[in-house]
């Protein structure tokens, strides 16, 4: 459950809470966004279910050794290829967690936003450090937190705007080219996540055996499709809006435009700082677990002490202070083009390599040739 939960968490950020991460690859396509979001985690469950298979059973718990392994001998080749687009991966979006957590908790606190970005960067700091488990303990607690606000904010919206729902389906129009554009839209948002198997192999230590991942990874594909198929419902009630189109904030719309914004704004903007932070959680900690492996630190034995080194704090310190300072930029435009482009890098570097290591090795029970 709690790697279920570590799925969920980096899945969610600022972007899912506000609506316009799904209003952006499925909102257009009426009925369709409804199934579409299912079909995309389904994609991801298959990767990620085998990449932490992969993981236990070859006990490889930071994604460089991990990577070393999997690919074999085009590691030199696609082992780098991998490090570059996670590097790139890395700075972004915490970037954009610091930038859009600071900038929420501005307009909640009324304080500067430099002290806001400090406060989120000094959360993130401290989760990261400790290692896996605790961040597998904050994931779970911060999941029950935001699918709870989530419910809150959704249900009576939807209720409300059950009409409107029903209307938008039935104006659907479903041809051809819809569908194609449809499917690789969903496509496309399932490729960009392919990059967080380098998050989740960590968490894999924590199976007794192998095939433990793929159950983690069935109850993480039904968490994460229940709540897509939530926001995707909440937004089919503003889809017909003349001004939708214009709305950076699509949830928030849909409260002012439905019901409970007294409550449901503050509740919004609060789930919008728990998403950007998760995520920004997950993604420092992988790295800090990856560079601590390159200075000599145990590969495979978390630090039971519960007491971080100096070399993981100062490598904690490092990732979050180059995170902080991208953040000062407001690179947000620049990051929603970015995330388009590391999704084509993905497919020749991720996703069709992944598809021949399963047809070689029938799903790793069989040795590839050369490989090891």
């Amino acid at each position: 459950m709690s790697n279920a939960f570590i799925w969920f968490t980096t899945h969610f950020g600022g972007g899912f809470a506000s609506g316009a991460q799904l209003y952006s690859y499925f909102g257009k396509f009426g009925m369709l966004s409804l199934l579409l979001p299912v079909l995309a985690m389904a994609y991801d469950a298959l990767f990620f279910g085998y990449a932490m298979h992969y993981a236990r059973k070859h006990e490889l718990y930071d994604y460089r050794s991990y990577n070393d392994s999997f690919y074999g001998k085009f590691s030199p080749i696609f082992s780098n290829l991998f490090e570059v687009i996670y590097l790139v991966t890395m700075c972004l979006a915490p970037a954009v967690a610091f930038a859009t957590g600071g900038a929420t908790l501005q307009a909640i606190t009324g304080l500067p936003y430099l002290l806001c970005t400090v406060i989120i960067g000094a959360f993130i700091f401290l989760v990261s450090i400790f290692g896996s488990k605790p961040v597998r303990r904050v994931a779970s607690v911060l999941s029950i937190v935001i699918i709870a606000g989530l419910l809150i904010v959704y249900i009576p919206n939807i209720i409300v705007g059950a009409d409107k729902i029903s209307a938008s389906v039935t104006e659907s129009q479903i041809d051809f080219s819809t569908l194609k554009n449809a499917l690789y839209s969903a496509f496309l948002y399932g490729t960009f996540q392919l990059i967080n198997i380098a998050v989740f192999v960590q968490h894999a230590e924590s199976y007794s055996e192998a095939k433990e991942a793929k159950r983690s990874m069935a109850i993480g594909f039904v968490i994460n499709s229940l709540m897509m198929v939530l926001v995707a419902l909440g937004l089919l009630t503003i889809s017909n809006e003349p001004d939708i189109a214009t709305q950076s904030v699509p949830t928030l719309f849909m409260v002012q435009k439905g019901v409970g914004s007294s409550f449901m704004l503050p509740l919004i903007s609060v789930l919008i700082i728990l998403g950007a932070v998760s995520t920004a959680v997950n993604m420092v900690a992988a790295m800090v677990r990856r560079v601590s492996v390159h200075f000599g630190a145990e590969k495979s034995k978390e630090n039971h002490t519960g007491k971080p080194s100096k070399k993981t704090i100062v490598i904690a310190l490092v990732c979050c202070l180059v995170d902080f300072g991208i953040a000062q930029f407001g690179l947000l435009t620049l990051v929603q083009k970015a995330y388009g482009f590391l999704a084509y890098l993905e497919i020749p570097v991720i996703l069709i390599p992944y598809i021949i290591h399963m047809i070689v090795t029938k799903f790793d029970t069989k040795s590839r040739v050369g490989g090891k």
